[in-house]
């Protein structure tokens, strides 16, 4: 079975405008400068035609890429979840039993992650640790600080803003 890429509906349509500038703007942008470097004579000695051609190459990865987690993506709505269980999408607040330090994490997709936004990544240690944990419940997590025991204390389902800043179309 192929594997699914989680996505908040905010995380799948910044995905999607990606995508469309890829193509409606970078690519043919792109375009238009590799034509003009052509016309700078030798290509084996030409660095503007050598700098379009790898920017390309990195665009036409990307879109490939985006196309290929669009394709695979399972949209997750965290409004229309519920509980007191870690899941994706959960907005988490955890308590460090050491020293009392509380944090805020939402679990979004890999592409959605923002950790100054309190965002992290479904793959990142803490949110691995997290998932399925109910409120109350007492985790390990390795942390930037070494090995923490923290408590989930409580699980918050909210709307999602993209990694622009934009809510979902």
């Amino acid at each position: 079975m192929a594997e699914k890429f989680p996505m908040t509906p905010a995380g799948h349509a910044w995905m999607k405008r990606q995508l469309k500038k890829l193509k409606d703007q970078d690519r043919p942008a792109n375009a238009r400068a590799i034509e003009i470097a052509r016309g700078h004579g030798d290509l084996k000695e030409n660095a503007d035609y050598s700098a379009a051609k790898e920017e390309q190459g990195m665009i036409e990865a990307r879109i490939r890429e985006y196309e290929a987690k669009l394709g695979m993506s399972e949209v997750i709505d965290p409004t229309k979840l519920s509980g007191d269980r870690v899941r994706f999408g959960a907005t988490v607040t955890i308590e460090d039993s050491e020293n009392g330090e509380r944090m805020t994490y939402t679990i979004v997709g890999e592409h959605e992650a923002d950790i100054k936004k309190g965002k992290i990544s479904i793959g990142a240690p803490v949110a691995r640790a997290l998932i399925g944990k109910d409120v109350g419940d007492t985790v390990p997590v390795n942390t930037p600080k070494g090995k923490r025991e923290v408590e989930v204390t409580s699980v918050e389902w909210l709307e999602v803003l993209g990694p622009d800043g934009e809510p979902p179309e």
